[in-house]
């Protein structure tokens, strides 16, 4: 799936953790790793990443390493689209405060605004942890084939005990299909049969992906988008969450009256990969 991985490293408490997560998933895709420092190339900061990389055994002559200086974000975007970066992997604070959550943290900006598609790192090990379970949004995203794809490969590769794959039931759909004089019992069986429609529409989306040998849960879900997914991935104890990326970018109006993504985005759950073209 991905050829080209990057890995936007900062030098943080975690940035061992974080380089022993990019060598996991540049051997899961079999993919060439970039390293992306944002900051001054000194002799001390070249002796530092050597160290980091030799401790996470990163072999330095087959790993690019791009040092450049400005904003974060912006040069970060900017490497990405030069470098024909396919899969972007940063560390992502689980839960921001108000001030970031408007302002918008370095992580996030990259996760709004990246061409490529993008890992947010929640809380990486330097002991690696199995990926146990997965949960793919099914929802109708521009990339949701590619999301399904991206969700059979890692289940595959790493041998992952279950996938649960999640559509959400409209709840306006459902309120627009009763009427007040509508029975409790002629309620019920309007809510099984779209329920039973939107698991159609989840067995649709997992034809033509490689999902044999590999169980799978479809999981309709509702509530409020986004919301719902998140409150779901929780209470499974899901390792990493799939989204399709949405088709437009976010903007001040999506953070004040929030985009169905920006409950995922504002707390993430777990590991999030929001997968684009």
């Amino acid at each position: 799936m991905y050829k080209k991985i990057g890995l936007a490293l900062a030098f943080s408490p975690t940035c061992k953790a974080i380089l022993s997560e990019a060598k996991r998933y540049k051997h899961l895709f079999q993919a060439s790793l970039t390293l992306i420092h944002i900051g001054e190339k000194t002799e001390e900061n070249e002796n530092y990443l050597r160290l980091l990389m030799q401790d996470s055994q990163l072999d330095p002559e087959t790993t690019e390493i791009i040092w450049e200086e400005g904003k974060p974000a912006k040069k970060i975007l900017s490497i990405c689209k030069r470098e024909k970066i396919d899969l972007l992997l940063a560390g992502a604070l689980k839960q921001e405060n108000l001030y970031n959550y408007y302002v918008g943290s370095v992580a996030r900006r990259i996760l709004r605004k990246a061409v490529c598609s993008v890992m947010m790192l929640v809380e990486p090990a330097e002991e690696i942890k199995p990926i146990h379970e997965i949960v793919i949004d099914a929802e109708d995203q521009p990339y949701v084939q590619q999301a399904m794809q991206a969700g059979a490969y890692l289940g595959k590769a790493a041998s992952v005990h279950l996938i649960h794959v999640v559509r959400e039931l409209k709840l306006y759909g459902l309120a627009m299909s009763i009427t007040s004089e509508t029975s409790e019992f002629e309620k019920s069986e309007v809510r099984k049969s779209m329920v039973n429609e939107e698991l159609k529409k989840v067995e649709e989306k997992l034809k033509g992906h490689d999902f044999d040998r590999l169980k799978v849960n479809a999981k309709i879900i509702a509530g409020k988008s986004g919301f719902e997914l998140m409150q779901f991935s929780k209470r499974v104890g899901a390792d990493l969450l799939i989204v399709s990326a949405p088709e437009k970018k976010f903007d001040l109006f999506d953070r004040v009256f929030r985009h169905d993504l920006e409950y995922i985005f504002a707390d993430l759950p777990c590991n999030l990969l929001v997968v684009k073209a």
